[in-house]
């Protein structure tokens, strides 16, 4: 009985600068925004985001709430059709955190 100083704690990932899920969200309005024009470049980028995200989420600085509210909006902007894309992103609550999609829900 004594005190277990040598307990294996869980790992820090190297990255010194960890992302947060506000700026995961803003970077991903940034880049859409810079793709206004070209919804086609906006989803490879889209697509490019998604591959960080689940990364992030596999080296546990990304919570899998937070995940599903990243991968909610992707789908959307992946979805969507080319006309539709400007309208997401000029709609403000879209890139809000919290925002869920009210057709997901069951009202």
């Amino acid at each position: 009985m004594g005190w277990k100083f040598w307990k294996k704690k869980r790992p820090i990932p190297h990255d010194p600068i960890l992302k947060t899920y506000t700026i995961w969200l803003s970077e991903l309005r940034e880049t859409c925004e810079h793709h206004y024009n070209s919804p086609s470049s906006g989803r490879n980028e889209v697509n490019r985001f998604l591959e960080e995200w689940h990364r992030a989420h596999q080296e546990g600085t990304l919570s899998k709430v937070n995940l599903d509210g990243l991968n909610m909006r992707a789908n959307i902007l992946l979805t969507c059709t080319d006309e539709e894309w400007l309208t997401w992103l000029d709609n403000i609550d879209f890139w809000k955190p919290g925002w869920k999609d009210r057709q997901d829900t069951d009202d």
